[in-house]
C-alpha cells in the first residue's frame, strides 16, 4: 500500500481492526492458477494472535474457494469505508491562494495473509451464530439462529464452506484532509457534513481522526 504521502497511512492495529468490525463487509481476492477471484463477504475479526484473523463463508458453488489447497492461499481483504468528493470551495485558504482543486477523502483497510478454507460443521455453526449476533443485537426482538429448525440450518449450511484469513500485515490508507491546514480541514468536515449519510460519515471520519491525532499529541 505504497502510497506519496504517509499522513494518510494508519498503521494503528486497535483503530484498524475498530474499522474492520465498523465496515464488517470485505472484498476477498485471491490469486490462485494464474487467475483472479474476487468475492464481497461479511467477515468477522479475531484480534488475537495480532495482527489478527479474519473468518467468514462463501457459497459451495462459488468456484472462488476451490483453487486452494491444504497449505492455503496468498490473499487480500479489503475493507471500503466511507469516501466522498470534496470540493475547493469549502477551503477558507482559496481566498489566498485560488491554486486549489477538488479531491476525494475516503478510509480503507487491506489485510493481507493465507487464505484457507475449513468445512467442520460445528465450527461453521459457531461462525454463523456468531454473525448472527453481531448483526441482530441492535434490534428490538432479535431472531436467533436456533429460531430455525436444527435440520433446516444442517441442511444449508452444507451449502458453504468455512473461511479464514490469518492476516500477516494489516494498513490503512486514511485520506481524510490530513495534509491541509486545520482551517481546511474543518472547512472539508463542515461541507462533508451537510452532504448525504456517506458525506456526514466522512465528516465524521475526518473529526475523528483529529480527536485522534490530538490524544497521541
Amino acid at each position: 500500500m505504497a502510497y506519496p504521502n504517509p499522513a494518510f497511512r494508519e498503521a494503528r492495529i486497535d483503530v484498524l481492526h475498530d474499522a474492520i468490525r465498523e465496515i464488517a463487509f470485505g472484498t476477498l481476492i485471491t490469486h490462485v492458477n494464474d487467475d483472479f477471484a474476487v468475492s464481497h463477504l461479511p467477515l468477522a475479526l479475531d484480534v488475537q494472535p495480532e495482527p489478527g484473523t479474519l473468518l467468514g463463508h462463501i457459497a459451495r458453488y462459488n468456484p472462488h474457494w476451490r483453487g486452494i489447497g491444504e497449505a492455503g492461499a496468498p490473499a487480500l481483504a479489503i475493507f471500503q469505508g466511507p469516501h466522498a468528493y470534496v470540493s475547493p470551495s469549502w477551503y477558507p485558504g482559496k481566498r489566498e491562494d485560488p491554486r486549489q482543486v477538488p479531491t476525494w477523502d475516503y478510509l480503507a483497510v487491506h489485510a493481507r495473509g493465507t487464505l484457507r478454507v475449513f468445512h467442520d460443521e460445528d465450527r461453521l455453526f459457531d461462525l454463523l451464530k456468531r454473525l448472527v449476533e453481531r448483526n441482530e443485537s441492535p434490534r428490538v426482538g432479535p431472531w436467533k439462529i436456533t429460531d430455525a429448525p436444527e435440520e433446516y440450518l444442517r441442511e444449508q449450511m452444507r451449502c458453504i464452506v468455512g473461511l479464514e484469513l490469518r492476516i500477516e500485515n494489516l494498513e490503512g490508507r486514511y485520506k481524510l484532509s490530513q495534509n491541509r491546514d486545520a482551517a481546511d480541514q474543518e472547512g472539508a468536515r463542515v461541507g462533508l457534513s451537510q452532504g448525504n449519510e456517506r458525506e456526514r460519515a466522512v465528516a465524521e471520519a475526518i473529526a475523528a481522526a483529529r480527536a485522534r491525532e490530538t490524544t497521541r499529541g
